[in-house]
């Protein structure tokens, strides 16, 4: 006999990382992939804004009372500086 009680019980438990750690570079292999590739995903939405799309916001705002003209004004000329 080659293995021993000793040697055993790791060998079992070197298996079983083994094993945990393929599933998990899976798993993460598969969740980036899927991000990366997902254009409908909300998280990107912000980067897809377009200036038209951020001053409707604003004016938006404006009209709620939550910016003053001041405010406004100072809004739309950094997103005119963007360009």
């Amino acid at each position: 006999m080659m293995w021993d009680n000793g040697t055993m019980g790791w060998s079992w438990g070197f298996g079983l990382l083994a094993i945990a750690g393929v599933a998990v570079l899976i798993y993460v292999i598969v969740r980036f992939l899927s991000n990366k590739s997902g254009s409908d995903d909300t998280r990107s939405a912000p980067r897809q804004a377009n200036s038209a799309g951020a001053r409707q916001i604003l004016e938006e705002r404006f009209a709620r009372g939550e910016l003053t003209a001041e405010q406004l004004r100072d809004q739309l000329r950094v997103l005119e500086e963007g360009r």
